[in-house]
């Protein structure tokens, strides 16, 4: 007998059986028939055609109107059929994907991970999230053979896997620097021929580089395009921003950037960003940066660690704890 015919059979059984009963019992038959044929890989229009052929079998004598009907459901469930297998062949695919994705998440991790160290005089924190899987934000620390610290944030103009190619690029390209000093500027005019060589015209990488000299508490730095931080002065209890203009990187190979310093005082803090902060909303409205600052200020008493992890947490809820941009927040705060 084939297995269409066993089927056949099954079905006018359990047809039968709950048209003379219509008992519970005979409906889980009837569920445990479902899950078989979706085993079986059967399509819905095969079910249809089977319950018309076991309703002819039972009731010979159905009227014409009902045959009628019988038919005009399995020519409408024929093109459901088809419909519903590519939809689960793109669903399976879908999945295959996000396995992927999800591979190459944890990839990315383990590959942009750094190291936060530790100084007396300094205090420092670190977060960040991404909007989707993958991060288009990055930041690194490297300590250079002089005791200074270097500290790196970018940000690339885009989300998805194309983002996260480009953030492994600049991670590989800030390993390859050597560890001794090196001066915010320069490391912005190689980190650009790098990309100019390396990256899509397309794509855009803003970036900033400080470095933290820990004999005399001066901050050096250099920007290429990046989103503006904050220096707090912890005796004027007053946020001003970080100005440091520069050419995006990528753009022109030749581009020069200057640098800027900074004296830091005990108890001040050096606030670097990713835009995904300060494009936060607040319903359909952008927040602005005088709440960002605000917020810092409410927390200032936590460990840096704790204020950066306080900051992504109000801003989370404030955006129905759904992220419209990845989100990088470092703090360094001058403790002696």
């Amino acid at each position: 007998m084939s297995t269409l015919k066993l089927d056949l059979q099954t079905y006018k059984d359990l047809l039968k059986q709950y048209i003379e009963t219509q008992n519970e019992q005979a409906l889980y038959n009837a569920e445990q028939f479902s899950k078989h044929s979706i085993q079986q890989n059967i399509s819905p229009d095969e079910i249809i055609n089977v319950h018309f052929q076991a309703l002819m079998e039972l009731y010979p004598d159905v009227p014409d109107d009902i045959r009628n009907s019988m038919n005009f459901l399995l020519e409408t469930m024929i093109s459901y059929g088809l419909a519903y297998q590519e939809y689960q062949a793109l669903r399976e695919k879908q999945l295959e994907l996000q396995s992927e994705l999800s591979v190459a998440a944890k990839m990315q991790q383990t590959l942009l991970s750094t190291v936060k160290p530790e100084y007396n005089q300094l205090d420092i924190g670190a977060t960040s999230h991404p909007a989707k899987q993958m991060n288009g934000d990055y930041y690194h620390f490297v300590e250079d053979q002089e005791g200074s610290l270097g500290i790196a944030i970018a940000d690339v103009i885009g989300k998805g896997v194309p983002a996260a190619l480009c953030m492994s690029m600049i991670k590989y390209s800030m390993d390859s620097f050597p560890e001794k000093r090196m001066e915010p500027s320069i490391i912005l005019e190689g980190m650009n021929r790098v990309v100019e060589r390396n990256v899509d015209p397309s794509m855009f990488i803003t970036m900033f580089y400080g470095l933290y000299d820990t004999k005399d508490n001066r901050f050096f730095y250099s920007s290429a395009g990046h989103e503006p931080g904050f220096y707090y002065s912890a005796k004027e209890d007053s946020f001003k921003d970080i100005e440091a203009e520069g050419l995006v990187l990528g753009v022109d190979r030749e581009t020069t950037y200057k640098q800027f310093e900074q004296q830091v005082d005990p108890g001040d803090m050096i606030v670097l960003l990713t835009d995904g902060v300060t494009e936060c909303r607040s319903g359909d409205d952008f927040i602005e940066r005088e709440e960002i600052a605000d917020v810092i200020r409410q927390y200032k008493h936590l460990p840096a660690q704790e204020i950066t992890d306080q900051v992504y947490t109000h801003f989370e809820r404030l955006q129905d704890f759904q992220l419209r941009d990845d989100f990088t927040l470092v703090i360094l705060r001058r403790e002696v």
